[in-house]
Formats: structure tokens, C-alpha cells, sequence
């Protein structure tokens, strides 16, 4: 790879488009540095949505981040929708377009689920392999998404860090790096997220996405209905060091609050690129045997994001 990051810039601090803020946005230009849509809904869209995305695309970058790939699928690959992305992207003109490492459904039909895979040598030719086909379709290096992750597999060897590292070198793609996903998956499979997250190719991560999630004690669900909670924080603090900065996006996707909430949640990100945001719990940082200060483990969190 000729240049890290795939050669992409850092945006900055950016937010999911969503049909609520449209008025908003296109009234007020506000100052936020970039936005992300999701592909699916203007690939069949010639009305409202593709005329509002257009003018928007016309003065902020844009990043397409989809959910209906499938990469992780045994079913061969979708190129009608291939091509209604490139098509899109065409008229777009994203920094990049992105989806997730999974599986989205089987025999044609989608589940509209974003389903885990086994992490083994097998899985991993059969991802490159369409990853590659996928990136030259596409005529840009795919960038893939680490999901949030419910289950795991009895036939996984390998560690989903390693999974996406071996993956990210030998397709030559990206990866979007959810931090917050990575906190959700750890706490509901007792990993550490400081391992994953350190064990990454960091040059690769192109983009970050932060997002609340649900706390059902036992387990944790990625919502996308809240905000940010402090551990997730801490752990980009975390990425954001190893990595020196990349393109970080805000998800909210249920119980939407008014853009300005949004806006001012996903800048929160300035205060963990330098000091310690005041309020700041010195009880959460843990330290390893160097005295090197290390993210917190989910488990260390569960009473506290109970109510």
C-alpha cells in the first residue's frame, strides 16, 4: 500500500445524515466537518432523499457506509448491487465507501441483521477473495467495519483482531474501526478491548464511529440510541493515539435528537484527542505491569451503567 489510510484524509468530526435533520441542515449549513449516509437508502431513490444528499454532497465531504454487502455471505456476490453503489458513488463522489464484516442473509433473502462469521483460515480466503472482487467492481479499496457481535462460533481460531489484520493486509482494504462496537462485543464475550484494540494494522483504519448502546446487564446491545458512555470514550482515547487521528463519525440512529445534540455529542471527541474531559473518573484507569495506562475492561463498568 502506497500511502497509510489508503491515501484518505482526516475529515475530522462528522455525523450520520438522517431524514429528521434535512430541514436543518440545508437551512443553517451548520459547521460539522463531514457526513456519512447510509448507501441503501438513495441507491433506488430519485426523489426527495437523492435531491437533498446531492445539494448536501455539493458543500461537505461525504462518506457512503453500507449494511446490505454481505461479504461474509456464501451466496455469490450481488453485482445489480454492485452497481447501484457505483452508480451512486459516481453521483456522490464519497471519500470512500464502507460496509461491515458479516454476513447479511442467505439464498437471496436479506435479514436486515448485520450476522456475525467464524473467525478461521476458510472464512478468511473466502472475505479476501470478495473483497478483492468487491474493490475492483467498486474501482476504490473497500473499507470494512468491525459489527458488534452477540454470539460466537465453536469453529473460530482465530482472534477477530487478527481476523481483520490478516484480512485488511491481504485484500489491501481499510477498516472502520466502531470503537463502541468493540466495547459491546467484548463485554458480551469477556475480551479485552485494549488487546483488540492495540492489535489492529492502525495504518489501515481509515475512519472511526462512536454510538450508545443498551446496557440489559447480562449483555450489552449496540442501539445507537444514546450517548457516548465514559469507558467508549476512553477507549478512542486510546485509538486515537496508536492510530494519530482519523475521520471519527457520531451514529444516532433511534430516539434522534435535535442536530445540534448530535453535533455537539460527536465534538466531545476534541477534549479525549488532548486532556481529560473535567469530571473525569481517575478509578477507571487501569495500568498494566510497565505502568503503561491501559483502556477499561467492560466488565469493570457493569454496575455503574445500570439503572
Amino acid at each position: 500500500m502506497s500511502a497509510p489510510r489508503l491515501g484518505n484524509p482526516n475529515l475530522g468530526l462528522g455525523v450520520g445524515l438522517r431524514t429528521t435533520h434535512f430541514r436543518h441542515i440545508l437551512e443553517t449549513n451548520p459547521a460539522v466537518d463531514w457526513f456519512e449516509i447510509i448507501s441503501e437508502n438513495f441507491m433506488d431513490s430519485q426523489g426527495r432523499p437523492r435531491h437533498v444528499l446531492e445539494q448536501i454532497a455539493a458543500k461537505y465531504p461525504v462518506v457512503m457506509h453500507g449494511v446490505s454487502l454481505s461479504i461474509g455471505s456464501t451466496d455469490p456476490l450481488d453485482f445489480e448491487y454492485l452497481r447501484k453503489l457505483r452508480d451512486l458513488a459516481r453521483v456522490v463522489k464519497p471519500k470512500w465507501i464502507s460496509d461491515h464484516l458479516c454476513w447479511t442473509g442467505v439464498a437471496s433473502r436479506n435479514t436486515h441483521d448485520l450476522l456475525p462469521i467464524p473467525y478461521n483460515r476458510q472464512t478468511l480466503k473466502h472475505v479476501i477473495e470478495r473483497v478483492r472482487i468487491v474493490s475492483d467492481f467498486l474501482e476504490r479499496p473497500l473499507v470494512l467495519e468491525n459489527p458488534s457481535t452477540y454470539v460466537t462460533f465453536r469453529h473460530s481460531t482465530m482472534d477477530e483482531w487478527t481476523f481483520m489484520s490478516e484480512m485488511a493486509e491481504e485484500a489491501d482494504c481499510g477498516l472502520l474501526l466502531d470503537v463502541n462496537n468493540v466495547y459491546v462485543s467484548s463485554f458480551n464475550h469477556d475480551m479485552d478491548p485494549l488487546e483488540f484494540v492495540e492489535n489492529l494494522p492502525h495504518r489501515r483504519i481509515v475512519q472511526f464511529h462512536l454510538a450508545g448502546h443498551s446496557n440489559y446487564t447480562t449483555h450489552l446491545i449496540d442501539t445507537h440510541d444514546s450517548r457516548v458512555i465514559d469507558p467508549v470514550w476512553e477507549l478512542y482515547r486510546l485509538a486515537h493515539r496508536l492510530t494519530g487521528g482519523v475521520s471519527t463519525l457520531l451514529e444516532w440512529d433511534a430516539s434522534i435528537p435535535p442536530f445540534e445534540v448530535v453535533h455537539d455529542e460527536v465534538k466531545k471527541a476534541k477534549h479525549y484527542m488532548t486532556e481529560k474531559l473535567p469530571g473525569y473518573r481517575e478509578s477507571v484507569t487501569t495500568f498494566d505491569e510497565g505502568g503503561r495506562e491501559k483502556a477499561p475492561h467492560p466488565l469493570h463498568h457493569v454496575v455503574a451503567e445500570v439503572e
